[in-house]
């Protein structure tokens, strides 16, 4: 479980953006229109809600940064120191101060212009308090800028810092830079350290988890930190004190045997004394790294006598280790589990809550039992024992067992356990039939006759007894064959086309068009019919065509009284055929209610869909009505 997690701090806006939200925030949920026809107290209650609802929107943003933001002083000294050395505690101190210092002046001025506003006497004095009060609430923001910027920066490095666990099963890793520390944790974690051969790769702390007896536990890879006064540490090396001095821990120094890092084993040895304050209270091993270059027992006589002051300390350990070879590795880490678990559980004992729970066990320890006891086993189970022996004899083996004893010799044989009597079961058709093989009976000279009917079947094909002669066709019968063949291509020929026009998306031409492409005339015809043999001198009174043309020549009183007749023909129509409404109904009433009936009925198909009548295809738009209406006045904005 992560007991600290950075990663849920809030984004820290700049203070342009921030004043920019806020603000648009208050036009948004605030109402936008006031006249100077409405009463002083309506005025004054419009711009004091503004004024309010600005001042607390700042007041909440900025108690969420504070209180999001980690305390120095509640969190874990590792923590607390970290912060520190990455941060400087007195910078970040002094910003969260400031941004509490503006919220308390942002109160302060919205409560002095509420006052004030109590006294405005026009909608002009409101409005200028109103305004007033915005800008020298954005003035109070605009000062904050430098520690904005700085809070949001000290965010996204708390962001990207590894989940450490103060409390949980730990271990560290520490030595001089390029020793092999991110090597190790690489291997016994799924953690993806850089690997370089050069020092300071790892610049800020790694995490790992691995497993070990059912337990989660933590592996912390430290920067590599050099041989020199506390105060001359960089912020890199200072990382690696901070989680030393502070995490209760296995703690795994590393030394390079084969002084590959760049450090002689004499400034190792140096560096181990100097930070061994660290150490104190913590189970301590020390990793010979590098093996697979140099053995601890291939090194010369003066570097032995180096590390003396390791090799002097029964208490602890010095393991060899190669990370190339993988040598050594599982050992350091089970050696560094066990010391670490024993240490924890001594530290528990220690406690007061320990000798509370010890008072309520009572472990029973059992009696001695005499080593020159016979055992008595009863009979029943003698017996019992027996026949399951019995039993495993007789029950028949397996064919991989089979196999397993005979070895190459093994050959399967998958009709020994056929159910037939004798030897029955390894005849070539085991097919039985009253209790009889059939194969017993089949008579064997039969491949002999069958072979004997195949020689007198290939002297026939070689006679030609089977073959047919095609008789030759007459005259007649080839070219009533050839139509056959024509008529059945021109089928096939009509098939396709009439399945091209019926899969054809081409539209079907009307049949006045056609008529119009055919162009019939009077013309045309008296010709076809000269071309036929029949006299067309005296049809000129034969009425060929149906409609008579206009005439120019006609007078305008004709054309008046051919027109008023064809109108009193059409009313005439109108009059003799009645409304389709009125049709097949007897009175008024009936009229009227069929009506109705006809209303309800198109009202339950048409209004689901919002139309007006059944000839409508217009479908409005399905919009929220606040999307769409005007500003709102005071205390219209409850509802949401």
């Amino acid at each position: 479980m992560v007991l600290y997690n950075f990663k849920k701090i809030a984004v820290v806006p700049t203070a342009k953006d921030f004043i920019d939200i806020i603000l648009s925030k208050t036009q948004r949920k605030t109402p936008t229109v006031i006249h100077k026809q409405y009463k002083i107290t309506r005025i004054r209650a419009f711009y004091t809600r503004k004024v309010k609802f600005t001042q607390q929107n700042f007041h909440d943003k900025l108690s969420q940064i504070i209180q999001e933001f980690p305390k120095l002083d509640d969190v874990h000294p590792f923590y607390a120191d970290l912060m520190n050395v990455l941060y400087d505690k007195d910078h970040y101190k002094l910003a969260l101060g400031q941004i509490n210092t503006a919220r308390h002046l942002i109160d302060k001025v919205a409560k002095d212009y509420v006052r004030l506003l109590k006294f405005g006497d026009s909608l002009y004095r409101c409005k200028l308090l109103k305004k007033a009060a915005l800008g020298r609430m954005a003035t109070i923001m605009k000062k904050q800028a430098a520690n904005l910027t700085y809070l949001e920066q000290v965010r996204q490095h708390l962001a990207r810092l590894p989940s450490i666990d103060p409390y949980t099963r730990t271990i560290i890793i520490c030595g001089f830079p390029n020793v092999g520390k991110s090597s190790f944790i690489n291997k016994i974690t799924r953690a993806d350290v850089e690997v370089q051969p050069y020092a300071f790769t790892t610049k800020s702390l790694f995490v790992g988890h691995t497993d070990y007896k059912y337990l989660r536990w933590q592996i912390i890879d430290t920067p590599g930190i050099l041989d020199h006064p506390l105060e001359e540490r960089n912020v890199i090396e200072m990382q690696a004190v901070t989680a030393l001095a502070h995490l209760r821990a296995a703690v795994l120094y590393f030394c390079d045997l084969s002084e590959q890092c760049g450090h002689t084993l004499e400034e190792q040895v140096k560096l181990f004394e100097s930070i061994k304050p660290l150490f104190t209270n913590k189970p301590l091993i020390i990793v010979m790294n590098k093996v697979d270059i140099v053995h601890l027992e291939e090194l010369s006589p003066e570097k032995r006598a180096v590390l003396k002051p390791f090799e002097n300390d029964t208490n602890i350990p010095v393991l060899e280790m190669s990370t190339i070879t993988d040598f050594g590795v599982m050992e350091v880490k089970l050696e560094a589990c066990e010391r670490l678990l024993a240490f924890r559980v001594d530290q528990k004992i220690k406690t007061k809550k320990v000798e509370g729970l010890l008072h309520r066990l009572h472990i029973a320890q059992p009696k001695s039992i005499d080593p020159n006891r016979v055992p008595c086993i009863p009979e029943s189970v003698l017996k019992k024992r027996q026949a399951a022996a019995e039993k495993a004899i007789r029950k028949r083996k397996l064919e991989r067992e089979i196999e397993e004893e005979m070895g190459d010799d093994y050959v399967l044989d998958l009709k020994k356990n056929y159910d037939i009597e004798g030897d029955q079961k390894y005849d070539i058709i085991p097919e039985i039939w009253e209790g009889h093989n059939i194969a017993d009976y089949i008579d064997s000279d039969i491949f002999e006759k069958l072979n004997q009917l195949e020689k007198e079947e290939q002297l026939r094909e070689e006679a030609g007894f089977y073959d047919y002669k095609i008789p030759e066709l007459s005259e007649t019968m080839r070219e009533i064959e050839q139509l056959a063949k024509q008529i059945r291509e021109k089928k096939f020929v009509m098939k396709d086309e009439a399945r091209i026009l019926k899969a054809s998306t081409k539209p079907i031409m009307p049949r006045t068009a056609a008529a119009k492409i055919r162009d019939r005339s009077v013309a045309r015809l008296k010709e076809q019919m000269e071309d036929l043999g029949v006299d067309m001198e005296d049809s000129e009174n034969a009425h060929f065509k149906r409609m008579r043309g206009r005439s120019r020549s006609r007078s305008e009183p004709a054309r008046k009284r051919m027109r008023v007749e064809s109108a009193s023909q059409s009313r005439a129509r109108s009059v003799s055929r009645p409304p389709r409404d009125e049709m097949g109904v007897k009175n008024v009433e009936m009229k009227m209610k069929l009506k109705n009936i006809a209303h309800k009925t198109q009202k339950k198909k048409i209004a689901k869909k919002g139309l007006k009548g059944e000839g409508d295809r217009f479908i409005g738009n399905k919009m929220p009505k606040h999307l769409f209406s005007g500003k709102r006045g005071i205390g219209k904005t409850s509802r949401r």
